[in-house]
């Protein structure tokens, strides 16, 4: 049954979501990946609601994997973008549906377009699709609200003060934790302010 699914059983099956990665090591914003509070953490996509971004994605124009990974990713301002171990494998489970079909394409890289069913199923599901779609740009404007060029830029030197004082050989086990303690201070500072 491969057409005609309703959005129960569209998300019914595997999750088709996992790991993702964002700026600076994170999992990224929003609730896939991102930290839901205390030892949580909360999934920005649930279920099938990854399979009809891409599939959206890859009816408004035909794509390959990297491209979908680079597309969620600039509708996020880098807040999300998924794992490519999980992108592929939701590639094939969109053409194994029948609602994706590959395309000839120049190099190793498999590129797909919509089939019909896929464009069907994706009227059928267009007020899903809309909220999917607003969900990414509202974590695209919470990444831009937190991640601003002056973070960005005091953040860079840092990471530059940091790879040019303790790739020095001089550097001891003392300088690591002064290094270290003057980071948690900083730290601490931030948790603090209002």
């Amino acid at each position: 049954m491969r057409f005609g699914m309703g959005y129960g059983a569209w998300t019914g099956g595997p999750r088709g979501d996992g790991e993702t990665r964002g700026r600076g090591g994170h999992d990224g914003h929003g609730r896939h990946g991102h930290r839901g509070g205390p030892g949580g953490r909360r999934r920005l996509f649930d279920g099938g609601e990854l399979k009809l971004v891409m599939l959206k994605l890859i009816a408004d124009a035909p794509r390959h994997g990297y491209d979908l990974i680079r597309e969620i990713e600039g509708l996020t301002g880098g807040g999300y973008a998924p794992s490519p171990g999980v992108v592929y494998p939701t590639l094939s489970m969109l053409d194994e549906m029948g609602l994706i079909e590959e395309q000839q394409s120049e190099g190793a890289k498999k590129r797909f377009a919509a089939s019909d069913e896929g464009r069907a199923h994706l009227a059928e599901n267009v007020a899903i699709v809309d909220a999917l779609f607003a969900r990414l740009a509202a974590v695209g404007a919470e990444s831009e609200r937190t991640d601003g060029a002056p973070i960005r830029r005091a953040m860079g030197n840092l990471r530059q003060v940091l790879q040019h004082r303790l790739m020095r050989e001089d550097v001891n086990e003392d300088t690591l934790h002064d290094v270290a303690a003057l980071i948690d201070e900083a730290a601490q500072k931030i948790e603090r302010l209002k």
